[in-house]
Protein backbone atom coordinates (compact mmCIF):
# COMPACT_ATOMS: atom_id res chain seq x y z
CA UNK A 1 0.00 0.00 0.00
CA UNK A 2 1.12 3.66 -1.05
CA UNK A 3 2.10 5.92 1.63
CA UNK A 4 -0.08 8.86 1.58
CA UNK A 5 1.38 12.25 0.86
CA UNK A 6 2.75 14.43 3.47
CA UNK A 7 0.31 16.57 5.24
CA UNK A 8 3.18 18.97 6.28
CA UNK A 9 3.12 20.17 2.54
CA UNK A 10 0.94 23.35 1.37
CA UNK A 11 -2.26 23.05 -0.78
CA UNK A 12 -0.68 24.84 -3.88
CA UNK A 13 -4.05 27.27 -5.11
CA UNK A 14 -3.36 28.39 -8.42
CA UNK A 15 -4.74 32.04 -9.15
CA UNK A 16 -5.57 34.55 -6.48
CA UNK A 17 -9.34 35.56 -8.13
CA UNK A 18 -12.63 34.86 -6.93
CA UNK A 19 -12.09 31.09 -6.20
CA UNK A 20 -8.85 30.63 -5.44
CA UNK A 21 -9.24 33.40 -2.85
CA UNK A 22 -12.17 31.50 -1.28
CA UNK A 23 -10.57 28.60 -1.51
CA UNK A 24 -7.15 29.68 0.67
CA UNK A 25 -9.79 30.81 3.25
CA UNK A 26 -11.57 27.94 3.50
CA UNK A 27 -8.01 25.73 3.82
CA UNK A 28 -7.21 28.46 6.46
CA UNK A 29 -10.39 27.63 8.30
CA UNK A 30 -9.51 24.26 8.05
CA UNK A 31 -6.01 24.34 9.52
CA UNK A 32 -4.12 23.84 6.07
CA UNK A 33 -1.53 25.77 4.82
CA UNK A 34 -2.36 27.36 1.14
CA UNK A 35 0.09 28.68 -1.13
CA UNK A 36 -1.64 31.08 -3.43
CA UNK A 37 -0.02 31.66 -7.02
CA UNK A 38 -0.99 34.47 -8.59
CA UNK A 39 0.77 35.43 -12.67
CA UNK A 40 -0.44 39.04 -12.27
CA UNK A 41 1.09 41.56 -10.05
CA UNK A 42 -1.69 42.33 -7.65
CA UNK A 43 -4.24 39.80 -6.22
CA UNK A 44 -7.68 39.67 -8.86
CA UNK A 45 -5.52 40.83 -11.62
CA UNK A 46 -8.18 39.46 -14.35
CA UNK A 47 -10.68 41.08 -12.52
CA UNK A 48 -9.09 44.01 -12.25
CA UNK A 49 -9.09 44.34 -16.24
CA UNK A 50 -12.66 43.97 -16.42
CA UNK A 51 -12.88 47.20 -13.45
CA UNK A 52 -15.31 49.12 -15.50
CA UNK A 53 -17.87 46.35 -15.84
CA UNK A 54 -20.98 46.30 -13.44
CA UNK A 55 -21.63 42.46 -12.58
CA UNK A 56 -25.17 40.87 -12.34
CA UNK A 57 -24.55 38.81 -9.30
CA UNK A 58 -25.47 41.42 -6.14
CA UNK A 59 -22.46 41.82 -3.39
CA UNK A 60 -24.57 39.17 -1.33
CA UNK A 61 -23.52 36.81 -3.75
CA UNK A 62 -19.82 37.61 -4.85
CA UNK A 63 -18.67 37.05 -1.46
CA UNK A 64 -17.57 33.89 0.54
CA UNK A 65 -18.75 33.02 4.13
CA UNK A 66 -15.34 31.60 4.43
CA UNK A 67 -13.33 34.78 3.60
CA UNK A 68 -16.01 36.69 5.42
CA UNK A 69 -14.58 34.93 8.73
CA UNK A 70 -11.24 35.64 7.91
CA UNK A 71 -11.96 38.98 7.03
CA UNK A 72 -14.36 40.24 10.08
CA UNK A 73 -11.20 40.50 12.69
CA UNK A 74 -9.53 43.17 10.23
CA UNK A 75 -12.82 45.34 10.69
CA UNK A 76 -13.73 44.51 7.31
CA UNK A 77 -16.79 45.99 6.71
CA UNK A 78 -19.00 44.05 3.58
CA UNK A 79 -20.53 46.34 1.30
CA UNK A 80 -24.73 46.35 1.34
CA UNK A 81 -25.46 43.44 0.34
CA UNK A 82 -28.14 44.34 -2.25
CA UNK A 83 -25.78 46.64 -4.35
CA UNK A 84 -23.89 45.86 -7.45
CA UNK A 85 -20.22 45.97 -7.44
CA UNK A 86 -18.16 46.86 -10.26
CA UNK A 87 -14.93 44.85 -11.17
CA UNK A 88 -13.26 47.57 -10.05
CA UNK A 89 -15.32 47.38 -6.34
CA UNK A 90 -14.59 43.79 -6.33
CA UNK A 91 -11.52 43.55 -6.70
CA UNK A 92 -10.59 46.71 -4.31
CA UNK A 93 -13.08 46.06 -1.54
CA UNK A 94 -12.94 42.59 -0.81
CA UNK A 95 -10.30 40.34 -3.00
CA UNK A 96 -7.58 43.00 -2.47
CA UNK A 97 -8.55 42.84 1.17
CA UNK A 98 -8.74 39.00 1.17
CA UNK A 99 -5.14 38.72 -0.27
CA UNK A 100 -4.19 41.22 2.35
CA UNK A 101 -4.92 38.96 5.25
CA UNK A 102 -3.76 35.77 3.92
CA UNK A 103 -0.52 37.94 4.07
CA UNK A 104 2.59 35.88 2.43
CA UNK A 105 0.46 32.83 1.69
CA UNK A 106 -0.13 34.82 -1.45
CA UNK A 107 2.67 35.20 -3.66
CA UNK A 108 1.81 37.82 -7.05
CA UNK A 109 4.46 37.74 -9.86
CA UNK A 110 4.57 33.94 -9.66
CA UNK A 111 3.37 32.10 -13.27
CA UNK A 112 2.91 28.49 -13.12
CA UNK A 113 4.27 26.95 -16.01
CA UNK A 114 4.32 22.85 -14.93
CA UNK A 115 2.19 20.75 -12.48
CA UNK A 116 3.16 16.96 -12.18
CA UNK A 117 3.85 13.94 -9.55
CA UNK A 118 7.59 13.73 -8.18
CA UNK A 119 9.64 12.19 -10.48
CA UNK A 120 6.53 10.65 -12.05
CA UNK A 121 5.46 11.79 -16.10
CA UNK A 122 1.54 11.11 -16.52
CA UNK A 123 3.00 7.51 -18.02
CA UNK A 124 3.89 6.36 -14.44
CA UNK A 125 1.97 4.22 -12.52
CA UNK A 126 4.30 3.06 -10.05
CA UNK A 127 4.11 4.48 -6.66
CA UNK A 128 2.29 7.45 -8.11
CA UNK A 129 -0.20 8.82 -5.61
CA UNK A 130 2.05 8.54 -2.88
CA UNK A 131 4.40 11.46 -4.84
CA UNK A 132 3.23 14.86 -3.97
CA UNK A 133 2.75 17.62 -6.71
CA UNK A 134 5.61 19.31 -7.88
CA UNK A 135 4.78 22.82 -9.18
CA UNK A 136 7.21 24.61 -11.54
CA UNK A 137 6.63 28.76 -10.72
CA UNK A 138 8.55 31.44 -13.29
CA UNK A 139 8.52 34.75 -11.28
CA UNK A 140 8.64 38.19 -13.03
CA UNK A 141 12.44 38.68 -12.37
CA UNK A 142 12.91 35.47 -14.50
CA UNK A 143 13.93 33.32 -11.76
CA UNK A 144 12.80 29.76 -11.46
CA UNK A 145 11.21 27.74 -8.82
CA UNK A 146 10.10 24.38 -8.01
CA UNK A 147 7.23 24.26 -5.23
CA UNK A 148 5.89 20.58 -3.45
CA UNK A 149 2.35 20.11 -2.75
CA UNK A 150 -0.23 17.90 -0.68
CA UNK A 151 -2.80 19.20 -3.47
CA UNK A 152 -3.40 21.13 -6.34
CA UNK A 153 -6.27 23.19 -6.47
CA UNK A 154 -6.34 25.29 -10.02
CA UNK A 155 -8.30 28.39 -10.12
CA UNK A 156 -6.58 30.34 -12.92
CA UNK A 157 -9.74 30.79 -14.98
CA UNK A 158 -10.08 31.31 -18.27
CA UNK A 159 -9.47 35.24 -18.86
CA UNK A 160 -5.87 34.80 -21.28
CA UNK A 161 -7.67 32.34 -23.60
CA UNK A 162 -10.47 33.85 -25.14
CA UNK A 163 -12.06 32.26 -28.21
CA UNK A 164 -11.49 33.56 -31.84
CA UNK A 165 -13.80 35.47 -34.36
CA UNK A 166 -13.48 32.24 -36.70
CA UNK A 167 -17.01 29.87 -36.38
CA UNK A 168 -14.73 26.66 -36.61
CA UNK A 169 -13.41 27.58 -33.23
CA UNK A 170 -9.97 28.66 -35.31
CA UNK A 171 -8.76 31.93 -35.77
CA UNK A 172 -10.36 33.45 -38.93
CA UNK A 173 -8.28 33.97 -41.95
CA UNK A 174 -6.60 37.51 -41.43
CA UNK A 175 -7.55 37.34 -38.01
CA UNK A 176 -4.15 37.68 -36.64
CA UNK A 177 -3.06 40.27 -38.65
CA UNK A 178 -6.14 42.46 -38.18
CA UNK A 179 -5.07 42.67 -34.31
CA UNK A 180 -4.55 46.34 -34.20
CA UNK A 181 -8.47 46.45 -35.11
CA UNK A 182 -9.66 43.99 -32.53
CA UNK A 183 -10.49 43.33 -28.96
CA UNK A 184 -11.42 40.15 -26.97
CA UNK A 185 -13.21 42.22 -23.96
CA UNK A 186 -16.05 44.80 -23.56
CA UNK A 187 -14.60 47.89 -24.16
CA UNK A 188 -14.18 50.80 -21.44
CA UNK A 189 -15.76 53.96 -23.66
CA UNK A 190 -14.97 56.19 -20.82
CA UNK A 191 -11.64 55.58 -21.33
CA UNK A 192 -11.00 58.76 -24.20
CA UNK A 193 -8.21 56.28 -26.07
CA UNK A 194 -10.62 53.03 -25.91
CA UNK A 195 -13.90 56.08 -26.69
CA UNK A 196 -12.07 57.52 -29.71
CA UNK A 197 -11.97 54.18 -31.30
CA UNK A 198 -15.32 53.66 -31.37
CA UNK A 199 -17.05 57.36 -31.73
CA UNK A 200 -18.33 58.07 -34.86
CA UNK A 201 -16.92 54.81 -36.60
CA UNK A 202 -18.99 51.30 -37.18
CA UNK A 203 -18.28 48.73 -34.53
CA UNK A 204 -19.01 45.10 -35.10
CA UNK A 205 -19.58 42.91 -32.03
CA UNK A 206 -19.64 39.32 -32.83
CA UNK A 207 -21.34 36.81 -29.61
CA UNK A 208 -24.54 36.24 -28.32
CA UNK A 209 -23.77 36.23 -23.94
CA UNK A 210 -24.02 38.69 -21.40
CA UNK A 211 -20.64 40.13 -22.58
CA UNK A 212 -22.19 40.65 -26.04
CA UNK A 213 -24.79 42.45 -24.41
CA UNK A 214 -22.76 44.86 -22.41
CA UNK A 215 -20.71 46.04 -25.14
CA UNK A 216 -24.23 46.90 -27.15
CA UNK A 217 -25.56 48.46 -24.64
CA UNK A 218 -22.47 50.73 -23.98
CA UNK A 219 -22.16 51.39 -27.81
CA UNK A 220 -25.68 52.13 -27.90
CA UNK A 221 -24.98 55.05 -25.15
CA UNK A 222 -21.97 55.93 -26.54
CA UNK A 223 -24.45 56.42 -29.94
CA UNK A 224 -26.96 58.61 -28.02
CA UNK A 225 -24.34 60.70 -26.41
CA UNK A 226 -22.94 61.69 -29.44
CA UNK A 227 -25.98 61.98 -31.52
CA UNK A 228 -25.35 62.88 -35.39
CA UNK A 229 -21.41 61.08 -35.34
CA UNK A 230 -21.92 58.06 -36.43
CA UNK A 231 -21.63 55.66 -34.16
CA UNK A 232 -23.09 52.43 -34.94
CA UNK A 233 -22.90 48.94 -34.14
CA UNK A 234 -23.50 45.51 -35.65
CA UNK A 235 -24.37 42.84 -33.67
CA UNK A 236 -23.18 39.39 -35.23
CA UNK A 237 -24.59 36.50 -34.24
CA UNK A 238 -24.12 32.76 -35.22
CA UNK A 239 -27.56 31.17 -34.85
CA UNK A 240 -30.80 33.06 -35.81
CA UNK A 241 -33.23 35.34 -33.85
CA UNK A 242 -35.44 33.37 -31.18
CA UNK A 243 -37.38 33.70 -27.91
CA UNK A 244 -33.83 32.68 -25.80
CA UNK A 245 -31.88 35.14 -28.17
CA UNK A 246 -32.25 38.01 -25.68
CA UNK A 247 -31.88 36.02 -22.50
CA UNK A 248 -34.69 35.92 -19.63
CA UNK A 249 -35.51 38.98 -19.59
CA UNK A 250 -38.09 39.41 -16.91
CA UNK A 251 -37.81 35.56 -15.84
CA UNK A 252 -34.35 35.94 -15.02
CA UNK A 253 -34.12 35.29 -11.11
CA UNK A 254 -31.30 37.32 -11.88
CA UNK A 255 -32.55 40.89 -12.68
CA UNK A 256 -29.53 42.14 -13.85
CA UNK A 257 -28.91 39.72 -15.83
CA UNK A 258 -31.99 39.56 -17.71
CA UNK A 259 -31.89 43.21 -17.98
CA UNK A 260 -28.50 43.06 -19.83
CA UNK A 261 -30.64 41.05 -22.69
CA UNK A 262 -33.14 43.89 -22.95
CA UNK A 263 -30.28 46.59 -23.11
CA UNK A 264 -28.97 44.42 -25.98
CA UNK A 265 -32.34 44.46 -27.69
CA UNK A 266 -33.25 47.79 -27.32
CA UNK A 267 -29.87 48.73 -28.77
CA UNK A 268 -31.56 46.83 -31.76
CA UNK A 269 -35.09 48.28 -31.96
CA UNK A 270 -33.72 51.72 -31.14
CA UNK A 271 -31.54 51.84 -34.57
CA UNK A 272 -28.25 51.92 -32.78
CA UNK A 273 -27.44 48.46 -33.91
CA UNK A 274 -28.08 46.54 -36.83
CA UNK A 275 -28.27 42.61 -36.24
CA UNK A 276 -26.89 40.02 -38.81
CA UNK A 277 -27.62 36.22 -37.74
CA UNK A 278 -26.20 33.33 -39.18
CA UNK A 279 -22.93 34.50 -39.72
CA UNK A 280 -20.11 32.35 -38.92
CA UNK A 281 -16.80 34.53 -39.86
CA UNK A 282 -14.89 32.67 -41.22
CA UNK A 283 -12.11 34.92 -43.07
CA UNK A 284 -11.38 38.74 -41.44
CA UNK A 285 -9.78 41.38 -45.18
CA UNK A 286 -9.26 44.88 -44.91
CA UNK A 287 -10.51 47.20 -47.79
CA UNK A 288 -8.33 49.76 -49.24
CA UNK A 289 -8.94 52.07 -46.52
CA UNK A 290 -7.95 49.70 -43.91
CA UNK A 291 -11.55 48.55 -42.29
CA UNK A 292 -12.54 45.66 -42.03
CA UNK A 293 -14.62 43.58 -43.90
CA UNK A 294 -15.65 40.06 -42.36
CA UNK A 295 -16.59 37.63 -44.62
CA UNK A 296 -18.43 34.33 -43.90
CA UNK A 297 -18.08 30.41 -44.64
CA UNK A 298 -20.73 30.63 -47.61
CA UNK A 299 -18.59 33.56 -48.95
CA UNK A 300 -21.27 36.25 -47.67
CA UNK A 301 -19.37 40.00 -47.21
CA UNK A 302 -20.60 42.47 -44.42
CA UNK A 303 -20.09 45.96 -44.62
CA UNK A 304 -16.83 47.20 -43.36
CA UNK A 305 -16.04 48.15 -39.97
CA UNK A 306 -13.71 50.48 -38.07
CA UNK A 307 -13.13 48.15 -35.35
CA UNK A 308 -14.22 44.08 -34.18
CA UNK A 309 -15.49 43.80 -30.42
CA UNK A 310 -14.97 39.85 -30.90
CA UNK A 311 -16.91 38.28 -27.33
CA UNK A 312 -17.54 34.54 -27.99
CA UNK A 313 -16.56 32.86 -24.90
CA UNK A 314 -13.32 31.82 -23.02
CA UNK A 315 -11.47 28.24 -23.18
CA UNK A 316 -9.01 26.69 -20.79
CA UNK A 317 -5.68 26.77 -20.64
CA UNK A 318 -4.44 23.30 -20.27
CA UNK A 319 -0.90 23.41 -21.18
CA UNK A 320 0.81 23.48 -18.13
CA UNK A 321 -1.46 20.68 -16.59
CA UNK A 322 0.42 18.45 -19.78
CA UNK A 323 1.75 15.56 -16.75
CA UNK A 324 -1.24 15.52 -14.75
CA UNK A 325 -3.91 12.72 -15.64
CA UNK A 326 -6.89 14.81 -16.00
CA UNK A 327 -10.52 13.46 -16.97
CA UNK A 328 -12.02 16.14 -19.01
CA UNK A 329 -15.25 15.83 -21.66
CA UNK A 330 -14.13 16.19 -25.27
CA UNK A 331 -16.33 19.13 -26.66
CA UNK A 332 -16.67 21.21 -23.36
CA UNK A 333 -12.68 20.40 -21.78
CA UNK A 334 -14.72 20.46 -18.03
CA UNK A 335 -14.65 17.46 -15.42
CA UNK A 336 -16.51 14.35 -17.17
CA UNK A 337 -18.58 14.22 -14.07
CA UNK A 338 -19.46 18.07 -14.24
CA UNK A 339 -19.70 18.37 -18.35
CA UNK A 340 -23.30 17.20 -18.56
CA UNK A 341 -24.64 19.62 -15.98
CA UNK A 342 -23.41 22.38 -18.16
CA UNK A 343 -23.50 21.15 -21.29
CA UNK A 344 -25.02 24.72 -23.38
CA UNK A 345 -26.10 21.19 -26.04
CA UNK A 346 -28.47 20.11 -23.62
CA UNK A 347 -29.02 21.50 -20.01
CA UNK A 348 -32.35 23.79 -19.49
CA UNK A 349 -33.20 26.56 -18.47
CA UNK A 350 -29.78 28.02 -17.52
CA UNK A 351 -29.83 25.95 -13.69
CA UNK A 352 -26.76 23.89 -12.91
CA UNK A 353 -27.46 21.66 -9.58
CA UNK A 354 -25.02 22.61 -6.95
CA UNK A 355 -21.90 20.26 -7.00
CA UNK A 356 -18.73 19.65 -5.78
CA UNK A 357 -15.55 17.85 -5.20
CA UNK A 358 -17.32 14.37 -6.84
CA UNK A 359 -17.77 16.13 -10.19
CA UNK A 360 -14.76 17.88 -10.11
CA UNK A 361 -12.60 14.61 -9.33
CA UNK A 362 -9.93 13.76 -11.98
CA UNK A 363 -7.92 10.39 -12.26
CA UNK A 364 -5.23 12.04 -10.29
CA UNK A 365 -6.01 12.24 -6.93
CA UNK A 366 -5.62 15.73 -5.46
CA UNK A 367 -5.95 17.98 -8.46
CA UNK A 368 -9.23 19.88 -9.11
CA UNK A 369 -10.44 22.52 -11.54
CA UNK A 370 -12.35 25.23 -9.54
CA UNK A 371 -14.31 28.57 -10.19
CA UNK A 372 -14.53 29.45 -14.45
CA UNK A 373 -11.82 26.58 -15.26
CA UNK A 374 -13.81 24.15 -13.98
CA UNK A 375 -16.76 24.92 -16.47
CA UNK A 376 -14.24 24.79 -19.58
CA UNK A 377 -15.69 26.30 -22.26
CA UNK A 378 -19.40 26.48 -20.75
CA UNK A 379 -20.63 29.95 -20.48
CA UNK A 380 -23.54 31.53 -17.45
CA UNK A 381 -20.21 30.60 -14.48
CA UNK A 382 -21.37 32.31 -11.06
CA UNK A 383 -19.36 33.19 -8.16
CA UNK A 384 -22.13 31.05 -5.95
CA UNK A 385 -20.55 27.91 -7.66
CA UNK A 386 -16.96 28.66 -7.45
CA UNK A 387 -17.28 29.36 -3.52
CA UNK A 388 -19.65 26.10 -3.28
CA UNK A 389 -16.92 23.80 -5.26
CA UNK A 390 -14.15 25.03 -3.02
CA UNK A 391 -15.87 24.39 -0.03
CA UNK A 392 -16.34 20.79 -1.26
CA UNK A 393 -13.00 20.55 -2.69
CA UNK A 394 -11.96 21.63 0.65
CA UNK A 395 -13.59 19.72 3.09
CA UNK A 396 -12.73 16.72 0.86
CA UNK A 397 -8.68 17.51 1.09
CA UNK A 398 -9.36 17.32 5.04
CA UNK A 399 -10.71 14.16 4.66
CA UNK A 400 -14.49 15.81 5.90
CA UNK A 401 -16.04 13.87 3.20
CA UNK A 402 -19.34 14.35 4.70
CA UNK A 403 -19.18 17.81 4.82
CA UNK A 404 -17.68 17.40 1.21
CA UNK A 405 -20.60 15.44 -0.43
CA UNK A 406 -23.28 18.36 1.84
CA UNK A 407 -23.81 20.33 -0.98
CA UNK A 408 -26.24 23.59 0.13
CA UNK A 409 -26.66 25.88 -2.67
CA UNK A 410 -29.86 26.62 -4.89
CA UNK A 411 -28.66 28.60 -8.10
CA UNK A 412 -31.04 31.43 -9.83
CA UNK A 413 -32.42 30.24 -13.15
CA UNK A 414 -32.00 32.05 -16.30
CA UNK A 415 -35.51 32.21 -17.52
CA UNK A 416 -34.11 30.58 -20.91
CA UNK A 417 -34.71 26.69 -21.29
CA UNK A 418 -33.33 24.71 -23.81
CA UNK A 419 -29.93 23.95 -25.42
CA UNK A 420 -27.89 25.99 -27.49
CA UNK A 421 -27.18 23.54 -29.80
CA UNK A 422 -30.98 24.03 -30.98
CA UNK A 423 -31.20 27.56 -31.41
CA UNK A 424 -28.49 27.54 -33.74
CA UNK A 425 -31.84 26.75 -35.76
CA UNK A 426 -34.64 29.13 -37.13
CA UNK A 427 -37.25 29.65 -35.01
CA UNK A 428 -39.72 27.25 -36.98
CA UNK A 429 -36.93 24.75 -37.38
CA UNK A 430 -36.30 24.30 -33.53
CA UNK A 431 -39.62 22.52 -32.92
CA UNK A 432 -38.88 19.87 -35.09
CA UNK A 433 -35.19 19.53 -33.46
CA UNK A 434 -32.91 21.35 -36.45
CA UNK A 435 -29.76 22.18 -35.65
CA UNK A 436 -28.14 24.04 -38.70
CA UNK A 437 -27.20 27.25 -38.93
CA UNK A 438 -29.74 29.62 -40.75
CA UNK A 439 -29.19 31.91 -43.93
CA UNK A 440 -26.57 34.95 -43.30
CA UNK A 441 -29.60 37.68 -42.74
CA UNK A 442 -29.43 41.36 -41.54
CA UNK A 443 -32.55 41.78 -39.06
CA UNK A 444 -33.92 44.76 -38.02
CA UNK A 445 -36.85 44.91 -34.76
CA UNK A 446 -39.55 47.00 -34.46
CA UNK A 447 -38.88 49.97 -32.71
CA UNK A 448 -40.24 51.43 -29.31
CA UNK A 449 -40.35 47.98 -27.71
CA UNK A 450 -40.73 48.02 -24.61
CA UNK A 451 -37.46 48.02 -22.73
CA UNK A 452 -36.43 47.50 -18.79
CA UNK A 453 -32.95 49.72 -18.05
CA UNK A 454 -30.15 47.73 -17.43
CA UNK A 455 -27.42 48.49 -14.03
CA UNK A 456 -24.35 50.09 -15.63
CA UNK A 457 -23.01 47.28 -17.65
CA UNK A 458 -22.71 43.35 -16.43
CA UNK A 459 -20.33 40.38 -16.26
CA UNK A 460 -20.85 36.93 -14.79
CA UNK A 461 -19.17 36.61 -11.27
CA UNK A 462 -16.43 34.46 -12.20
Amino acid sequence: MNAPVPAELPVVVIGAGPAGLAAAAHLVDRGIEPLVLEAGPRAGAAVREWSHVRLFSTWGEVTDPAAEKLLAPTGWTKPDPASYPSGGDWAGQYLQPLADVLGDRVRTGARVTGASRTGRDRIVDADRESQPFVVHVEHTDGREERLFARAVIDASGTWTTPSPAGGSGLPALGERAAADRITYRVPDLKDPAVRTRHVGKRTAVIGSGASAFTALAYLADLAKADDGTGTKAVWILRRGISGSTFGGGTSDQLPARGALGLAAKAAVDDGYADAVTGFRTDEIERDDAGRLVLVAEDGTRLEPVDELIVLTGFRPDLSFLSEIRLGLDERLQAPIELAPLIDPNQHSCGTVYPHGHRELAHPEHGIYLVGMKSYGRAPTFLAMTGYEQVRSVVAAIAGDIDSADRVELTLPETGVCGGAGLFDAPEADQAEGGCCAPAPQLIQLGANTATQEAPAGGCCGS
